[in-house]
């Protein structure tokens, strides 16, 4: 081992011993080697909000959650900060890794339950689990800790979604999972996942209640992702993903079990620059007491997505969308009467245009337009605020976004 100068000169003149200075440097380098391994990346999220022509009579603009809560539009905001410690698994047979991620923000406590509802303000954990790998077969990946819920299209990183604003059907799904998920890769075209969590919803540490039929009741998800190889010519990258979660639904009653259920595909057109996907989510919500009074929920969601590299700097996204739901289910409503008295339950569409033009380096830079229209059968419309605090049939959004990432 070949030990610094001041380690040397040390002991020489005695002050310390040359095995104890030995021990001292090896065991600095194993934490220098562990530390090395460790990268941090993150970034932090602004935008520019404006709802032209409505408002509360308080001052106070509501909607359905276009842009992650109404209390966002017609400002300026600073959404979130997040910062990502990870150890990423090597190619060795038995790797070992982890993952922390740290979220400061007003979107934080939104994403994580258990933070929001312990009095925490604007601090929460994203993914926080500890990655290993077994050597069976191709190499059993598995996550024990806080992860990502195997649904959906988008993500909660606005920067890496076509569009800034999310779905209704993000909206709908479930953020987080604590518990364990193992991944494994069949081949270069099929990986497949299976895990199991606590709850259905967000929260780390959060349980559910005990039925009068179980000890203790878990959340169970799976996912199949197939991607296309370079035999399919043009559509070579293509991927299909489809995913199902079921469990307690924690925060949707006091004994509900919920059923999610995803099918997603994302693939390129052969057409230079165009890209093409497709969504479909279904939400049910259901008491298993039974008790008097209670009843089911549904929500469903279908959206299409097209992206368009129009030069190198400037890139179009466009997201339509449809949802509909029992009365009052559809996330986000603060508008109106929040559907109710609506037999037909709640019904809307949406069309996102976001036009991406890089100009500086490692910055996002988004102008984003958004057309929200009620189709539920009420001739005012109760989805959206006005002025007044009525409903209205259409919302439009217009946001300016720049996200640094590093």
């Amino acid at each position: 081992m070949k030990l610094n100068q001041w380690t040397l000169g040390l002991a020489a003149a005695g002050v310390v011993s040359l095995a104890s200075a030995v021990q001292a440097e090896e065991a600095a380098n194993q934490v220098m080697t562990a530390v090395s391994a460790t990268t941090l990346s993150g970034y932090v999220d602004t935008s520019i909000i404006w709802r032209p022509g409505t408002a509360t009579a308080g001052g106070a603009t509501t909607g359905a959650g276009a842009f992650t809560g109404p209390g966002k539009q017609d400002g300026f905001n600073v959404n979130v900060i997040k910062l990502r410690l990870e150890k990423a698994l090597d190619e060795s047979e038995w790797a070992a890794g982890y993952r922390a991620e740290l979220l400061f923000g007003p979107d934080a406590t939104a994403y994580n339950t258990s933070f929001n509802a312990a009095g925490f303000e604007d601090f929460s954990i994203k993914d926080a689990y500890v990655n290993l790998r077994a050597p069976i077969g191709n190499g059993l990946d598995i996550k024990i800790g806080s992860y990502s819920c195997l649904m959906g299209y988008e993500s909660f990183e606005a920067g890496d979604n076509a569009n800034y604003s999310r779905s209704y059907a993000w909206q709908s799904e479930p953020t987080q999972h604590t518990g364990i998920l193992a991944s494994y890769k069949v081949s270069d075209s099929v990986t497949l996942k299976a895990g199991a969590a606590n709850t259905y919803g967000a929260g780390i540490g959060v349980r559910t209640a005990k039925s009068t039929r179980d000890e203790s009741r878990k959340t169970y998800m799976a996912s199949m992702v197939l991607t296309a190889p370079e035999s399919f010519g043009a559509f070579k990258g293509a991927t299909l993903t489809a995913a199902a979660t079921k469990g307690f639904a924690n925060g949707l009653g006091s004994s509900s079990d919920a059923v999610g259920y995803y099918v997603g595909l994302s693939t390129p057109t052969g057409l230079d620059g165009l890209t093409v996907g497709a969504s479909y989510d279904y939400t049910g919500v259901s008491d298993d007491t039974k008790r008097a009074g209670t009843t089911s929920a549904y929500f469903n969601a279908a959206g299409l997505y097209t992206s368009y590299q129009a030069t190198e700097k400037l890139k179009l996204n466009l997201r339509g969308e449809y949802a509909s739901s029992t009365t009052g289910f559809i996330m986000g409503f603060t508008g109106g009467a929040a559907g109710a008295g609506l037999p037909n339950g709640d019904k809307v569409m949406a069309a996102t245009l976001t036009a991406d033009y890089s100009l500086w380096a490692n910055v996002i830079s988004r102008v984003e337009a958004r057309w929200d229209h009620d189709l539920s059968n009420k001739s005012d419309g109760s989805l959206f605020d006005t002025r007044a605090g009525g409903g209205a049939k259409n919302m439009m959004t217009l946001a300016l976004i720049v996200i640094y990432k590093f």
